[in-house]
């Protein structure tokens, strides 16, 4: 595995620092938050374009970004050693 199989798209819609929409791959469709939100979702969610398009969006963008940027990401990360403080 090359982790490209877990690569995951997470589009928020926020404003004035409240979520009100959210599109996630693993659900497949968008969901509203609020009422606003809720009427967003609905109308998203029933236009197959839209929802076909963000489908999409995971393999064509998503996975071939993922590639370009696991050597920067993955690949450096550093694995945390203990530190001492004095008193």
């Amino acid at each position: 595995s090359n982790g490209t199989e877990k690569v995951k798209l997470v589009d928020r819609y926020i404003y004035n620092r409240q979520e009100y929409a959210m599109f996630d791959s693993d659900v497949g469709h968008y969901v509203g938050f609020t009422p606003y939100g809720e009427e967003l979702a609905w109308f998203w969610n029933s236009d197959p374009l839209i929802i076909e398009n963000r489908r999409a969006v995971v393999d064509t963008v998503c996975r071939h970004n993922y590639e370009g940027i696991t050597p920067f990401s993955v690949q450096r990360r550093v694995s945390p050693s203990p530190s001492q403080s004095l008193p």
